[in-house]
């Protein structure tokens, strides 16, 4: 049987909660390929499941993105040995050697390297399914974007503004506003200066001739930018919750969203948008043909090996990144 190094959570907690391990990996059964990860991608919501919000039950390998090369296949498997393929949603990725289901795995193109497919697959396939089926962006579309900086914010404000929507993006400094405007936003808003951000907000739909508010936030900073989210959507707006940077969001009153002007919030997951092969498959060839005719460009923030995790974790959750943070086995 095969070894490889994988990255485990050894208990609950913080970053220092992570720990290199040699684990066994057994050959690929029916269905099955042995791929060779090439990167993993660092995200939420890893922490969240590190730290007990979502409920895991250590040790277990952490990781739930990544991009490699097929090494070894079982009988009737969807792939071939040497594919190129990045897949996520499924836990235990960050390791060298990962045992997959081969239909949950995204062909990646020849001209898209492997840490950008990798970089691009979770955040890339949510954006993708934020502004296609949780809320339809279309011409004239007026967007909030928090964090527009990160890796999914930036992914939201190209894939926004490339369906004739225009984007007010928020950030925590002037350097991640820059980015948020070299990536099309039309409206910049530092909300680590803000005293009333809900106020800003609307002043810079007005500008933008949004006079009631946006059609839509795009919300992964959570408990500190949930009120002023709600509070700057027009009539019958719609509030895309789909992370919590800042932590998760309290139990709140419903009849705020009847008195704000029958408001509606949405708390979605990429895993109930891909659950379908066909579907998943759909996502994924659409972004990664983005990527590979240009129409989407994916900022890799940082580069970390194994043992630097709990680092790029650090930096993660401090709100110290831009783009997007990946690890090189």
């Amino acid at each position: 049987m095969t070894t490889t190094t994988a990255l485990v959570v050894t208990r609950t907690g913080g970053p220092e909660v992570l720990a290199l391990e040699e684990r066994e990996v057994p050959p690929p059964g029916p269905g099955e390929a042995l791929v060779e990860v090439a990167a993993g991608g660092v995200n939420f919501i890893d922490a969240y499941k590190r730290e007990g919000i979502y409920a895991m039950d250590p040790p277990y390998v952490q990781g739930f993105e990544a991009a490699g090369t097929v090494r070894e296949v079982g009988e009737g498997a969807a792939v071939s040995v040497g594919d190129r393929v990045a897949w996520s949603m499924v836990d235990g990725l960050h390791a060298g050697l990962v045992l997959a289901d081969s239909t949950r795995l995204l062909p990646v193109p020849d001209d898209v390297d492997l840490e950008t497919a990798c970089a691009a697959t979770l955040q890339g396939m949510t954006a993708q399914f934020l502004v296609t089926d949780c809320f339809r962006v279309e011409e004239g579309t007026v967007a909030l974007v928090h964090a527009a900086a990160g890796g999914v914010g930036q992914l939201l404000t190209q894939m926004i503004t490339s369906r004739g929507g225009t984007v007010i993006a928020t950030a925590g400094s002037e350097g991640k506003l820059e980015i948020a405007r070299s990536r099309g936003a039309a409206e910049l808003i530092d909300y680590s200066k803000s005293e009333d951000l809900a106020a800003e907000i609307r002043a810079s739909a007005d500008r933008l001739g949004a006079h009631e508010g946006v059609d839509v936030v795009y919300d992964g900073v959570g408990k500190s930018t949930f009120d002023a989210s709600l509070s700057s959507l027009r009539r019958r707006g719609m509030l895309v919750l789909f992370g919590g940077a800042s932590g998760q969001v309290p139990p709140f009153d419903l009849q705020r969203l009847n008195a704000g002007g029958s408001l509606f919030v949405t708390r979605p997951s990429l895993a109930h948008y891909i659950v379908e092969t066909e579907e998943l498959q759909a996502r994924g060839r659409e972004v990664f043909g983005d990527i590979a005719a240009g129409r989407l460009d994916i900022a890799i923030g940082g580069r970390y090996s194994f043992a630097d995790t709990a680092q790029a974790y650090r930096a993660l959750e401090g709100r110290a990144t831009t783009g997007k943070l990946i690890l090189i086995p």
